[in-house]
């Protein structure tokens, strides 16, 4: 199936709002871009580039590729490796953040996550994003019905 194909399949998905469902179908993909997040200074706008933004009280944060961060003069040393969870996750989906939360907490990797309309997407250090797929796969595989 084409890219165009396997995208317009994920736009007519159900969203999945059942926890054990979530974690069974998860399956977590790593991106190749490395991420960063910035502030953008006043009345900037978020860059075509951009794979998220958010207005908060004291400004415009981003989360921009790496090479486009550089690009516009912010730092990259804290790049972020990017996993999609690729579950078409329901918006009012209870207990997936704080799943995946515990999982990565309980191997000391820091992450930041973005729940989008369809799939949460996971921001952690590019040294532990292994760790993180390795993780996030073991709890994927503990809600899998036991096979006899």
């Amino acid at each position: 199936m084409s890219r165009a194909g396997s995208a317009a399949g994920a736009l007519m998905s159900e969203p999945v709002r059942e926890l054990a469902r979530l974690l069974r179908e998860m399956h977590p993909r790593l991106h190749e871009q490395r991420t960063v997040f910035c502030a953008l200074p006043a009345g900037a706008s978020a860059p075509d580039e951009a794979i998220a933004w958010f207005r908060e009280a004291e400004g415009v944060s981003v989360v921009l590729p790496a090479d486009v961060a550089r690009t516009l003069g912010h730092r990259d040393e804290d790049a972020m490796a990017w996993i999609t969870l690729e579950v078409h996750s329901a918006l009012d989906a209870v207990g997936l953040t704080a799943a995946v939360s515990a999982a990565l907490a309980a191997e000391g990797i820091p992450c930041n996550i973005i729940a989008a309309l369809r799939h949460d997407h996971l921001f952690v250090p590019v040294a532990r994003a292994a760790d993180a797929l390795a993780a996030l796969e073991r709890l994927s595989a503990d809600a899998s019905p036991t096979r006899s």
